[in-house]
């Protein structure tokens, strides 16, 4: 694993670009990682360098929050480890207050991630989803009021209209509220839709994406092709029935993702995975790349996803395959609507190398 780490978006906050994912601790599901092998990925992630660990309330009925809890205090690497957790989700039936974003749910969600945790604090806590009712100004005021009691450091959002995030970062901008952070949003060769207005959001308003799914559930790991798919299990398979979109992967399109993928992998002689984590993480706009496994022997290879680079020719033909549709109006966008507002000139909007990277290096001086 390259171990280099970066700012969280416009935070102070140093995570690594590879994230762990959390969501396998547990079989509850029917797939998942049971409590030693989930302990032994742990300390691999940790041994690699790895500091950011991705986890929700609603996670294999919460044993995802209380196990990933444990580990870090046995290993006591709680002011290292940076934990993100994530409320929404309702796990009580008959009650619509246990679920949600209003402020009662927020309150009663993040005491209970405390508790499961087993911490007095969250390092960044994350709308799960929108429920198409609760304000913006609702929720920033009350994830700002979470802040200040010292209870979460950082705010982000995780599947939410474009529109709706915007909104939320302006409403914390004008009142003073702690700012959106992160915005963690599906994405992957099979998945680029965010692209449209995600990526320019927050690279201009300070939000880092954190991907999930950048496997694609799988589909891009190598283990599925269209001939061998009920031969295959795992999670794709296991939830073939859902009707959750997150897991529609079987389509023309990503089969034909998944072969260009095959024979980029073999020209480089690295794994399909590699490829597909390397290509997602290098993207504009994306902070961290959550990574998840049920195997010690899935995540080693997923932590070498970053040691190499993939050919500028290759990732050009990784683009061309899994080029996403440009619906209305963001067909109006591209160059052949906007060389009628520039009247045909090249028009910029800074040359390259005004914004310089910043990256220091160097030798811990500490005082012996």
């Amino acid at each position: 694993m390259t171990m280099s780490y970066y700012t969280l978006g416009s935070s102070g906050l140093r995570v690594t670009r590879l994230a762990l994912g959390t969501m396998t601790f547990g079989t509850e599901w029917g797939w998942g990682a049971d409590k030693d092998t989930a302990r032994v990925l742990v300390d691999a992630y940790v041994e690699a360098g790895g500091n950011f660990f991705d986890t929700a309330d609603a996670y294999t009925g919460g044993t995802s929050e209380t196990w990933l809890g444990e580990f870090i205090a046995e290993r006591g690497l709680r002011g290292k480890a940076v934990i993100s957790t994530k409320f929404s989700m309702n796990l009580e039936q008959g009650n619509p207050n246990a679920g949600g974003n209003g402020r009662k749910n927020i309150i009663r969600a993040v005491e209970s991630s405390l508790k499961r945790l087993g911490t007095d604090y969250i390092d960044l806590y994350i709308l799960h989803a929108w429920d198409r009712l609760t304000s913006p100004e609702e929720v920033m005021r009350t994830l700002d009021d979470l802040v200040r009691a010292g209870k979460i450091r950082h705010v982000g959002l995780s599947d939410v209209p474009a529109w709706y995030a915007s909104r939320a970062q302006s409403i914390a901008e004008q009142r003073g509220y702690e700012p959106v952070s992160a915005l963690q949003l599906e994405y992957s060769l099979a998945e680029r839709n965010i692209e449209h207005e995600f990526v320019p959001f927050g690279t201009r308003y300070g939000a880092g994406i954190m991907v999930w799914s950048p496997l694609a559930s799988g589909l891009l790991s190598g283990k599925y092709r269209s001939d061998t798919i009920s031969k295959a299990g795992g999670r794709l398979e296991t939830m073939r029935g859902s009707t959750n979109p997150g897991f529609q992967k079987f389509t023309a399109r990503n089969w034909a993702i998944v072969a260009e993928l095959e024979k980029i992998a073999g020209e480089l002689g690295r794994g399909m995975a590699q490829i597909a984590l390397n290509w997602a993480a290098t993207r504009p706009g994306v902070a961290s790349v959550i990574i998840g496994a049920t195997r010690l022997d899935q995540l080693k290879d997923n932590l070498g996803a970053l040691d190499f680079e993939v050919p500028k020719e290759l990732l050009a033909r990784l683009d061309a395959v899994s080029q996403p549709v440009t619906p209305f109006p963001y067909s109006f966008f591209g160059p052949e609507i906007q060389g009628g507002l520039t009247g045909g000139q090249a028009v910029g909007d800074k040359p390259a190398g005004y914004f310089p990277d910043l990256l220091m290096e160097g030798a811990f001086a500490g005082v012996s």
